[in-house]
């Protein structure tokens, strides 16, 4: 039997030891929180994570595109984007499957995990989880982009409205196509 349909009947215990992982990252009173709530519009962080978690598990499973993955990622990794972790924090999250499958085949299956085969295909799928990590960053990047684009806008806009009150900035009525510019040195009057 392959690794995957091994990890596929076992799909509930592997999520909830990547869960209990990826909570190790938060604060001790957050993680407590993130798994004490399950109503979804009380805690969406935690329902995010467990239904994230859970779905990202069936890609690797079933193989996965690129982009399916970022979409999977997206909405763990945007959370993270926004709390105080660093860039190699924030996706550390899809590094820890590793631990956790390692461990588990070689608790569960320890005559198999000898086996070539068996070893053979937990790393290609460590290979995956590698890949996915990497997407992740991507993912991860482009929401700090996303963040610092609009902390720049926020502060722009609020540095004009200073201006603004301040009676420096004039607001210049728009000149209509084709209106004659009486006076300008640069155009010859008919």
């Amino acid at each position: 039997m392959s690794l995957k349909i091994l990890l596929a009947k076992r799909k509930k215990a592997l999520v909830q030891t990547w869960f209990d992982h990826v909570l190790e990252t938060y604060p001790a009173n957050t993680a407590k929180f993130l798994t004490s709530q399950n109503d979804p519009f009380a805690n969406p962080v935690g329902q995010t994570l467990v239904a994230g978690l859970d779905a990202l598990f069936d890609g690797l499973l079933n193989g996965m595109a690129p982009k399916t993955a970022a979409e999977l990622l997206d909405p763990i990794v945007r959370i993270r984007a926004v709390q105080d972790f660093s860039p190699s924090r924030a996706v550390a999250f899809i590094l820890s499957l590793k631990n956790v499958l390692e461990t588990h085949v070689r608790k569960k299956f320890p005559e198999e995990f000898c086996s070539l085969r068996m070893i053979s295909e937990l790393r290609e799928l460590e290979a995956e989880i590698d890949a996915l990590c990497l997407v992740a960053f991507d993912v991860y990047m482009a929401c700090r982009e996303k963040i610092y684009q609009l902390k720049a806008e926020d502060a722009k806009g609020r540095s004009f409205k200073a201006f603004q009150r301040a009676g420096l900035v004039v607001e210049v009525p728009d000149i209509e196509a084709g209106s004659k510019c009486h006076g300008a040195p640069w155009r010859d009057d008919p």
